[in-house]
């Protein structure tokens, strides 16, 4: 099975509501996908998302779909830096080793 960790800082607090519409129609895109298990939390500017999957193509097909397509190729509008990391697990990590394992691991994108 694959994890996705990922972590979205937002440019200013004021993007937390754009953020906020989007991910309401990426959580339900989530919900109909066949993600085994998906985890999200996060404060103001700083929001994350833990996602389990049964194998990269289902991954793959959520990611490059519908709601999730839309917000990444908006993402430079409302974020400073998005940070991914994949790998192979047959359950999610805890918070404290998810963003250990972002930071550590993890591909950044600045805009």
């Amino acid at each position: 099975m694959k994890v996705t960790i990922t972590s979205i800082l937002l440019k200013s607090p004021f993007h937390f509501f754009s953020l906020s519409y989007k991910a309401l129609g990426i959580l339900k895109q989530l919900k109909e996908s066949g993600a085994v298990q998906a985890e999200t939390t996060g404060i103001w500017t700083l929001h994350y998302t833990i996602s389990l999957w049964k194998n990269e193509e289902e991954m793959k097909a959520f990611a490059l779909s519908g709601n999730h397509l839309q917000a990444m190729k908006d993402s430079k509008k409302i974020a400073k830096t998005i940070s991914t990391y994949t790998y192979d697990a047959e359950q999610i990590p805890n918070w404290k080793t998810a963003k250990s394992l972002l930071n550590e691991k993890g591909k950044r994108l600045h805009f």
